[in-house]
């Protein structure tokens, strides 16, 4: 069926299961399931800690600035 020979009643359906399934898709998570190297983690752990007791990470613009980037 051609979307020219819908109802409107058809067509607002389809739109809405359209934009249901749309969502849904997008609230998969593409990483569940999938497991932390150990190296990955210490290095977020680490970063977390440091962190918590106040330490500063590096600026975004200084980042945006080292990688030749507008900020």
């Amino acid at each position: 069926m051609q979307v020219k020979d819908m109802t409107i009643e058809e067509l607002k359906l389809l739109i809405q299961e359209t934009v249901a399934e749309t969502i849904q898709s997008l609230m998969v998570d593409p990483d569940e399931g999938k497991q932390i190297k150990p190296e990955v983690k210490q290095q977020l752990l680490d970063s977390l800690q440091r962190t918590q007791s106040g330490e500063r990470g590096t600026p975004a613009e200084e980042v945006a600035k080292n990688l030749g980037l507008t900020w």
